[in-house]
């Protein structure tokens, strides 16, 4: 990941992403920096649009779905099943106060 945050670091300054430059960056914030993992990173962005990327990245909907794990995941289910329930009893209860000021 800290080779993708150095390209995009290098982009938003306006700089060109070349392999001297991520290497630069890297460095600069004491990370070790691997030869190939930047050649690969310099030659995977080559003709790619980064504005257009984040936008489209940024427009997609992200849908985040609980995945069951063993152990421990069932109450923590429960929990979020009923919750639901319980804000419906609120809404209607929050509802029907301000009905009883109608009849006085």
């Amino acid at each position: 990941m800290e080779y993708v945050y150095a390209a995009l670091l290098l982009h938003k300054a306006g700089k060109e992403i070349n392999e001297s430059s991520v290497q630069a960056v890297l460095t600069a914030a004491g990370i070790a920096v691997n030869e190939s993992r930047v050649k690969a990173l310099v030659a995977s962005l080559d003709g790619v649009d980064i504005e257009d990327a984040i936008s489209k990245a940024a427009a997609a909907p992200v849908a985040v779905a609980a995945a069951p794990v063993a152990g421990g995941a069932a109450p923590a289910a429960a929990a979020v099943e009923e919750a639901p329930e319980e804000d419906k009893k609120a809404e209607e209860e929050s509802g029907m106060a301000g009905l009883g000021a109608l009849f006085g």
